[in-house]
């Protein structure tokens, strides 16, 4: 039990490794079961359970990651703030899920579905299975997709092209606030300030600091194809209107 929590664990986490692989596979699985159940969750009470259980879920994931900081005393404000992507991300679905918010879900579509997917296939981690930390991570990220995911499939929520606009503009501000929380802890928060140690999208958009306006093009590509399905089907409509 102690080396499932402990900090400084003897096993390193390695990309694509089979642990890695049956994560992912476990997110594909998770997916799909969502999408075949997604009209049984619409029935009755069964909708609002459904986003109520999700929140639990990241709310949980949250929680427990926070209370190992600190039982194993690595909370360090300048490392251990929820100032990444994915956990700004997991704070939006949590408040989206209770509230039932269009406003969030437009931003929260793009953040959780784009960052998550990241982080899901070049994880910033560095512990290896069964570690707590390796198991909380691909949780967190695989339930913020889901929840997405829910809001789409069983709510009936979709993001327009001005969704991706509002992103966009969410972002800019959000990166202003987190380059002022980088300068005053000496943190890396959304890797603005250097490129993480592991492999990442960030090591084919060029070196510091030019990589920060590669990120914003690629970010507008990357919610454009998100967006895409929602496009098709509107010029489906359209046509057979």
């Amino acid at each position: 039990m102690n080396h499932f929590f402990n900090a400084k664990p003897d096993g390193v986490f390695l990309a694509f490794s089979l642990s890695h692989l049956f994560a992912l596979l476990v997110f594909v699985l998770s997916v799909i079961v969502l999408f075949l159940l997604r009209h049984w969750f619409q029935s009755g009470r069964r909708s609002r359970w459904g986003r109520y259980g999700l929140a639990a879920l990241l709310i949980l994931c949250e929680a427990s990651l926070n209370i190992w900081y600190a039982a194993e005393g690595v909370y360090r404000v300048k490392s251990t703030l929820p100032l990444e992507l994915c956990s700004i991300s997991l704070y939006l679905c949590i408040l989206m899920l209770l509230t039932r918010s269009q406003r969030l879900f437009q931003i929260a579509y793009f953040t959780g579905i784009g960052g998550a997917i990241q982080a899901l296939l070049t994880p910033v981690l560095y512990y290896g299975y069964p570690h707590f930390r390796f198991i909380e991570f691909f949780t967190a990220h695989i339930v913020i997709i889901l929840s997405v995911l829910y809001m789409v499939w069983v709510e009936g929520f979709r993001p327009t092209m001005k969704s991706i606009a509002i992103t966009m503009a969410f972002l800019n501000v959000l990166l202003v606030i987190v380059l002022l929380v980088n300068n005053l802890t000496g943190g890396n928060y959304m890797f603005l300030t250097g490129k993480p140690e592991t492999a990442s999208l960030l090591d084919f958009l060029g070196p510091y600091p030019w990589y920060l306006l590669s990120l914003e093009a690629a970010a507008v590509v990357m919610f454009l194809i998100l967006y895409l399905p929602f496009a098709f089907k509107d010029t489906k409509e359209t046509k057979t209107g």
